[in-house]
């Protein structure tokens, strides 16, 4: 992890978060997959995720290092950020795909979340003509917004599915065309996500 070499002892440089001549603890790297000992993939192992971010919270935890040299003091802290913001990113299925993304030159969703899917124009105006009439005291567009809610949550969930299945095609060939079509399946579950906090949001108000 440190391309310059142990700071302490001089040994040369190797992959690890502490140096293997001396045990003393190295910058970090940045890098969420290098840092937390995984293969590069999209479709990571939770639990063994989990079990990578446990074992190294004891192994960087300030704690171990108050009595240590200013240096391993600031990568202690270093560290354990870093460490809190990967482990925060890669549980996420989505998360985990936008920094992927980012991390292979590619902007992640952003622009694009608003606009809407064809397929889902006339759906989305009749979702915003009822919010109206509900926002007015019209309650009775509520059945029709709350049975649209459960299909924008079934659509959420389908996209969720195809992303899974997105992650397995590109960690098999590692296609980055495969990355292109993920990037679209974001930006296509962002909208649906913000559809279904809009409408909870509608049916909550009082």
């Amino acid at each position: 992890m440190n391309a310059a070499g142990c700071w302490k002892c001089g040994g040369e440089p190797h992959d690890s978060l502490f140096c293997k001549f001396c045990n003393t603890l190295l910058p970090p790297a940045t890098d969420y997959y290098r840092f937390l000992g995984l293969e590069r993939r999209l479709d990571v192992d939770v639990p063994a995720l989990q079990d990578h971010y446990y074992r190294l919270s004891r192994l960087v935890h300030p704690d171990r290092f108050q009595n240590g040299t200013p240096n391993e003091r600031r990568f202690s802290l270093d560290a354990t950020a870093i460490l809190n913001d990967a482990y925060r990113t890669l549980r996420d299925p989505v998360a985990r795909a936008e920094y992927f993304l980012r991390e292979e030159g590619l902007e992640p969703p952003g622009q694009n979340t608003r606009r809407v899917p064809p397929e889902l124009l006339e759906e989305v105006f009749e979702v915003n003509t009822a919010l109206e009439e509900l926002r007015g005291g019209g309650e009775s567009a509520r059945p029709g917004l709350e049975a649209a809610l459960a299909r924008f949550r079934a659509l959420r969930g389908e996209l969720d599915a195809d992303l899974g299945a997105l992650f397995a095609l590109y960690d098999r060939g590692r296609e980055r065309d495969v990355l292109m079509k993920i990037r679209g399946a974001l930006d296509r579950r962002s909208f649906v996500s913000n559809l279904v906090e809009e409408v909870e949001e509608g049916l909550t108000a009082r």
